[in-house]
């Protein structure tokens, strides 16, 4: 019995590995830059291309379907990259949460008029991260790693990018172009880990565990090893959960992602009380 759970969750768990390995670092980029919630924005719009591309006959693995995902997931970066320099009038926060509400609205009425609509909608809300394939986790991997390869040799640009505010229309060319490169391989990540893990999930897995990161240690080095041990934490725990209750999977990993966020601030305020 141990056997089979383990055949079951080989891959799955290899598949989470890749995801945290390359969410975890974009997530403190995200803090950050206090646009907590951009991932979740691009997250939708890549789900949007999606959406658009089942309902014209294409397969929900399919390439043109990839393809369109990432136009649409290009598109809201150059978006949130532009609106980033513009005027402090408006947060930017308030156009990610305007392109996340318009993009998740026009997927529900495209998908009201669809025989299947509820179960494509329930598939790219939380994935299926338990029907990965090999061929997909390796596909990820190499692709992630191209990314992470990239943003290892220009790592001094995207942290000073994402360190600098907002400066008004009196950004520079440079400063435009690195933030448009952070977001254009962002939306490369996003656009790749909703086709697996659906959009709440990716959202966990970039948000949650570079907050419990940024709870409990310093320096860019200590927070991603503690956010890449709490993301394979959380994945196990989720998924083992998940197959003894025969419930959603991908639900349950953000839940026991919570849970497990939830354990880390008290014990980081029982620390405090003690210390203090």
């Amino acid at each position: 019995m141990i056997a089979d759970y383990f055949d079951l969750m080989i891959w799955p768990l290899l598949a989470a590995l890749v995801l945290t390995g390359i969410h975890v670092y974009l997530g403190l980029h995200v803090v950050t830059r206090g646009v907590i919630f951009v991932d979740l924005a691009l997250a939708q719009i890549a789900a949007l291309g999606m959406a658009i591309g089942v309902l014209l006959g294409w397969a929900d693995n399919s390439l043109p379907v990839y393809l369109l995902a990432l136009s649409f997931t290009f598109l809201g970066a150059a978006i949130f990259a532009y609106t980033r320099s513009l005027t402090r009038a408006v947060s930017q926060e308030a156009i990610i949460g305007i392109v996340y509400a318009v993009s998740a609205a026009i997927m529900i009425i495209l998908f009201s008029k669809s025989a299947e609509g509820a179960e494509h909608l329930n598939h790219l809300l939380v994935g299926s991260i338990l029907f990965v394939t090999p061929q997909i986790v390796l596909k990820t991997f190499i692709l992630y790693s191209i990314i992470g390869m990239f943003h290892w040799i220009y790592r001094k640009q995207f942290m000073q990018t994402s360190e600098l505010p907002g400066s008004g229309g009196n950004a520079s060319i440079n400063l435009k172009v690195w933030d448009f490169l952070f977001y254009m391989t962002f939306g490369f990540v996003v656009t790749s880990s909703v086709r697996i893990a659906g959009v709440f999930l990716v959202f966990s897995f970039l948000i949650i565990p570079a907050t419990a990161a940024l709870l409990f240690v310093k320096g860019v080095k200590n927070r991603l090893l503690f956010g890449w041990a709490f993301g394979v934490i959380g994945s196990l725990l989720g998924m083992i959960i998940s197959v003894l209750l025969d419930i959603p999977t991908g639900a349950t990993i953000v839940a026991s992602f919570g849970v497990l966020l939830l354990l880390s601030g008290i014990v980081k305020a029982s620390i405090f009380k003690t210390t203090s």
